[in-house]
């Protein structure tokens, strides 16, 4: 079996449907079975568990991790070895639950004991801890039972496994937790203090590998405070090693985790942004990470293209995250990334932008954080249309349902002057844009009160502009919906019920051949003669004596249900 399986995922589904899991745990399992038998069984589970993911859900349906924990009893080291390969190989898969390791209490303190036994034991048990160990009640339970002390002498072990497995440990134990962090400062390992070994670790004659977790390490604590941020082996070591890990020589994997832990280390740190700022020509070099897939079309292979797309996908995101923390508080180095950026670059950002500033976009917060506000208004003065359309259009998602504060960072960055010169541009696209931006702003009662009261005289004329131009159905029908949205303010409403330019307008779109525009100005006259709210029988009777109730009559028998329905609403109104 063992030797059928190797290699062949196909055999080893084979296997898997012929019940031979069952089988191979009752063997595992029995006492009668020798120690030899026991140990092929955990070999042939271990290449099983190699396959694909549903080998692995197969494996976990039939109980596996219990039956190999109770392996972990044996006094064989063989059998013990191979039980542990096995559990590691299924614990590094991403469908089996971390949880499973800290069910049993007994588990934890029986595995830092096997650490001990043999180099093979090491690099299973760091591998398996460093996958399971996720999240602050994960750290505190391997910290209570001596990860630490157990792991830390393995960082000096001959083998370069263990090793690397007992690095990739500490990066996800001291990852935010300050008390671990704390104690790794002062742990000695033959003499020499850890934070010394790590940066030993990261010179480069070390595998890169090696290179960019002993960075980590050393980023973690210092993010969580063990480290000052102007240590010499902060600056002159970790922060200069996760730069040279942005370059081009760096496999895609690399760049991206040496991108985003080099924006972790210095999102809080002034100096340590500028220090990066200018080390080995980093804002340049980020611009690379947009280039690639340098050639699309030249790629027949489709799993290869969707493997090149999704490492596109986390390169831009990590050079974004770069970008943000580089600018994060020093205007010189913003400006020096915008400056650096060529207009594809920008496109290409800003397009993003507009995607990561929806409203449900968990990146919305630290976007806004880090100055997107200015940074993006700066894009509305563009050359080109392109950037135009996108600075725009990422504010307009940025105000939607945005509170007031954001909606007046807008206006206070953007400027009156630069919203009607977007609102006359030529450009189709950024007038469209620039619409919604106004429809979002205007929204939700007392938001729509307050823009309207300091720029209520500008964007009256601004509507008043657009729905007299030559602009096509949209373009109006956008329009007219910000003017029912002003409708629906409640001092906001007096700005219209006091236009009589306005009220014309309205009442001419109700009687217009295209039913989207008769729907939006619809929407305009249900909010003003809307009869629960203060002034409604004054604006009532303004619009019966214009002849809107007439309008509302004939509206009323029209075959589209919308507008029909819409209209007798409005007529209830009147009744109420």
């Amino acid at each position: 079996m063992k030797n059928a399986v190797i290699g062949n995922n196909k055999q080893k589904a084979n296997l898997i449907v012929l019940g031979a899991v069952p089988r191979l745990l009752y063997l595992l399992q029995q006492e009668t079975s020798s120690t030899e038998l026991k140990t092929e069984c955990a070999v042939v589970l271990g290449s099983l568990a190699m396959g694909t993911e549903n080998n692995v859900k197969s494996l976990l349906d039939c109980h596996i991790i219990p039956a190999l924990l109770q392996g972990l009893l044996s006094p064989d080291l063989k059998f013990i070895e191979a039980c542990l390969r096995c559990l590691r190989t299924i614990f590094t898969s991403p469908v089996t639950p971390e949880e499973l390791l800290y069910t049993d209490a007994t588990v934890i303190p029986h595995l830092m004991a096997l650490l001990s036994r043999s180099r093979y034991t090491q690099e299973y048990i760091c591998q398996i801890f460093s996958h399971c160990c996720k999240g602050p009640d994960h750290q505190t339970i391997l910290f209570n039972h001596g990860a630490v002390q157990n792991i830390a002498h393995l960082l000096t072990s001959v083998s370069y496994k263990v090793r690397m497995q007992a690095l990739k440990c500490f990066s996800v134990l001291a990852f935010e937790n300050p008390q671990v962090s704390m104690t790794l400062v002062n742990v000695l390992v033959d003499g020499e203090l850890l934070p010394q070994i790590f940066v030993k670790m990261l010179q480069r004659d070390k595998p890169i590998e090696m290179q960019l977790t002993s960075a980590k390490c050393l980023t973690y604590m210092c993010r969580a405070g063990a480290i000052r941020t102007d240590d010499s082996c902060i600056v002159l070591k970790t922060l200069p090693c996760l730069v040279r890990m942005c370059s081009k020589e760096r496999l895609l994997e690399e760049r991206v985790e040496g991108a985003e832990t080099l924006a972790y280390l210095i999102e809080p740190d002034v100096e340590l942004q500028r220090i990066a700022s200018i080390t080995d020509h980093l804002i340049a070099m980020l611009a690379d990470y947009f280039k690639y897939p340098s050639s699309v079309s030249a790629i027949t292979d489709i799993k290869r293209l969707d493997h090149d797309l999704k490492h596109a996908h986390e390169l831009r995101q990590a050079a974004f995250k770069l970008y943000a923390s580089l600018g994060a508080n020093d205007e010189d180095i913003r400006k020096k990334v915008l400056q650096n950026a060529p207009d594809e670059i920008l496109v290409v950002a800003s397009s993003m932008l507009c995607n990561l500033l929806l409203e449900f976009s968990p990146s919305k917060e630290p976007i806004l954080e880090s100055g997107a506000v200015e940074l993006l208004c700066g894009l509305t003065q563009s050359e080109n249309p392109a950037l135009r359309v996108n600075g725009i259009w990422a504010l307009m998602n940025m105000a939607f349902q945005a509170e007031q504060k954001i909606k007046a960072d807008i206006l206070r960055s953007l400027s009156t002057e630069q919203l009607f010169r977007l609102l006359s541009d030529s450009d189709l696209n950024v007038l469209m844009k620039t619409l919604g931006l106004l429809r979002n702003l205007l929204s939700t009662r007392p938001h729509i009160d307050k823009i309207m009261s300091t720029h209520g005289k500008q964007i009256m004329q601004a509507v008043t502009l657009i729905l007299e131009g030559e602009h096509n159905i949209e373009v109006k029908e956008q329009t007219l919906c910000i003017l029912a949205n002003i409708a629906d303010g409640t001092t906001a409403k007096e700005l219209i019920m006091t236009n009589d330019d306005i009220l014309q307008k309205i009442k001419y779109y109700m009687g217009h051949s295209h039913v989207k525009l008769q729907l939006a100005a619809m929407f305009c006259i249900s909010n003003l003669v809307w009869n629960e709210e203060e002034g409604s029988q004054e604006r009532q009777d303004k619009l019966r004596d214009m002849g809107i109730v007439d309008i509302l009559h004939k509206l009323s028998q029209s075959p589209d249900s919308n507008l029909c329905d819409k209209a007798k609403m409005a007529l209830q109104q009147y009744l109420a």
